[in-house]
């Protein structure tokens, strides 16, 4: 293992990815049982067994798990022993990767396998996720993640950043996209007109434009440069990763705004070049709107190609599986360079940005901003 200056640092890129099929409810499967598969596949990818990688990290939640400290038992999957160096993040697998970034680019590991899991069909998703809010004042209330959403996007149709239409026309387009997916959990060929035939599940959304509850996970391989070009043919270098956070309080932000997401985006170097590909973590057809404006994506830019978490929406990997979607995409080729985006909280109050391109980056050029003033 190689050692170097943080301040300069070492380029990364991810070598290798693997999903579950993602569904409604994988009652048969422990969480255990659900992400070893995967791990195996990404392993067999990069032709690399348990003692191949000098970094674990996974993303999960004790709350879907219903079990305090229920990521000890998913170690099982990668095999714990002899020890290994491993850690981990009550967040979306995104963050989780973040970590594993910055292990390879200070210089303290030249491998790390990065995974994110999730269960949410034992309960009631929308309800479980009211946790997330503000303790004080709005947790009490119980609000669920739809009508929370529904809030903002009255807010963004009544602002004019985006119409019941134009959200039923993301709907659409997410699940035709979907079917050229093979680890989709929703995919069909229907039309805007169709989505706005479907009742309100809280108005103004309905159930096409609500992503679906999910049961799967995903891995993520990484590696140093020295090392990713005896993994992998053409490897995806992330040029750009940051992440920001907007205030908790959902009265004190302007809801049809993600100015964390902008920040991150120009952190990422979102601008700096030609994009070709976009996976966002919308979990609501209103997000797309908001995050083009925030990252300044072009109407003509590809966003969610798989079909996004509309087609798919695994708690704690739904945002490291648009990392993995777009890396899919450079590894064979059809981009070049894209952006993938991850959110946590409500309404998108935490946003992640990463960058990737087929090209690596000058020594020591890639992006890593993660200052305090931002997303104020």
């Amino acid at each position: 293992m190689t050692t170097s200056n943080f301040s300069a640092g070492r380029d990364v890129a991810i070598v290798g990815f693997a999903q579950t099929k993602h569904v409604r409810a994988a009652d048969t499967l422990s969480e255990v049982e659900l992400i070893q598969p995967v791990i195996a596949e990404v392993m067999d990818q990069v032709d690399l067994d348990h003692h191949g990688f000098d970094f674990y990290c996974s993303g999960s939640s004790d709350y879907l798990a219903g079990q305090a400290f229920s990521f000890v038992m998913t170690l099982d999957a990668i095999g714990a022993w002899p020890p290994v160096a491993e850690s981990h993040v009550e967040m979306d697998g995104a963050w989780a990767l973040y970590e594993a970034y910055l292990k390879i680019r200070s210089g303290h590991a030249d491998t790390a396998l990065v995974y994110g899991y999730g269960k949410s069909s034992p309960g009631d998703l929308p309800r479980v996720l009211s946790r997330m809010c503000e303790p004080y004042y709005t947790a009490p209330l119980w609000p669920t993640s739809v009508e929370l959403a529904a809030l903002q996007a009255r807010a963004c149709i009544e602002a004019g950043v985006t119409s019941e239409a134009e959200m039923a026309k993301v709907a659409a387009r997410s699940r035709r996209s979907a079917r050229n997916n093979p680890n989709a959990q929703l995919a069909w060929d229907g039309s805007a007109e169709d989505v706005l035939a479907g009742d309100y599940v809280a108005n103004p959304l309905r159930r096409d434009d609500c992503a679906p509850i999910t049961d799967g996970g995903a891995a993520i391989v990484l590696a140093s440069p020295e090392r990713a070009a005896e993994l992998c043919s053409r490897p995806a270098w992330i040029t750009g990763l940051d992440h920001r956070i907007d205030a908790h309080a959902l009265g004190v932000r302007d809801l049809t705004r993600a100015p964390s997401a902008r920040l991150a985006a120009e952190g990422a170097g979102v601008g700096d070049g030609e994009i070709d590909v976009a996976e966002l973590h919308t979990c609501f057809t209103h997000h797309e709107a908001i995050l083009r404006n925030e990252l300044g994506l072009a109407d003509d830019i590809v966003v969610n190609p798989s079909g996004g978490p509309l087609a798919a929406n695994p708690m704690m990997a739904a945002g490291m599986i648009r990392i993995g979607e777009v890396a899919n995409r450079i590894f064979d080729g059809s981009a070049n360079r894209g952006v993938a985006h991850a959110t946590g909280g409500h309404l998108m109050q935490h946003n992640l940005v990463a960058v990737l391109s087929a090209d690596q980056p000058s020594a020591g050029q890639s992006s890593t901003s993660n200052q305090p003033e931002g997303g104020r």
